[in-house]
């Protein structure tokens, strides 16, 4: 599918901006955007974006970067089932857009993509720990910042392992094989990272993948 040289968010407002492009929540300076289904304004990196293909298909922008203005959800399942039964993002984009069959399922796999890809780039810089006593230690430095608890692990296990950084936020979205394979080994049940840019990145995706993951 090919898109048309039209305008990025960059260069242009998006269908849902508040204000345009310039508009920043007061406290973070984070471009805000307008939820389709609920009107609700929130940081654009929350949210799910969605543009139209010049074939007037309904195409999920996973990485918030496709030409064409953007169509905004808030990120769930239900968002997205609703924005397609009330046919809102015709309304929004005033045209007729056909939404897949499958665009639930298209959604949730772009974005458990982003996030084992960010986890893997974090692995190569450093700021991983894998296994159990690995993870410990690094929780005994009191580095660790955030876990990733293997779906599939035991729950006694998932409890001991978080218990050594009660402050940190557990994402327990993803499988033991899907975490290896992002780490490069077969299997993963306890996962750690340190502060860093890319670990407050994978928290958002993490959390928008929660929003619509089967």
């Amino acid at each position: 599918m090919t898109f048309g040289a039209t305008q990025t968010d960059a260069d242009a407002p998006d269908e849902g901006a508040l204000g345009g492009p310039g508009n920043r929540s007061s406290a973070d300076s984070i471009p805000l955007r307008r939820c389709l289904v609920t009107g609700e304004q929130r940081p654009k990196d929350e949210l799910l974006r969605f543009v139209v293909s010049p074939e007037g298909i309904l195409v999920f922008d996973v990485a918030g970067r496709l030409p064409g203005r953007g169509l905004w959800l808030k990120a769930g399942r239900d968002m997205i089932d609703t924005a397609a039964s009330k046919r809102l993002f015709s309304k929004a984009a005033r045209e007729a857009v056909t939404v897949p069959d499958d665009i639930l399922e298209l959604v949730a796999a772009g974005l458990k993509r982003r996030c084992l890809d960010r986890l893997g780039l974090a692995r190569r810089a450093g700021l991983v720990a894998v296994g159990f006593e690995k993870v410990r230690a690094q929780a005994g430095t009191g580095r660790t910042v955030l876990m990733l608890e293997a779906a599939d692990g035991a729950k006694g296990g998932r409890r001991k392992m978080t218990s050594l950084a009660p402050e940190a936020p557990v994402i327990d979205v993803f499988t033991g094989e899907e975490l290896g394979q992002a780490l490069g080994r077969d299997h993963a049940v306890h996962v750690s990272l340190e502060a860093d840019r890319l670990t407050d990145v994978l928290v958002t995706e993490a959390k928008r993948y929660a929003g619509v993951a089967f």
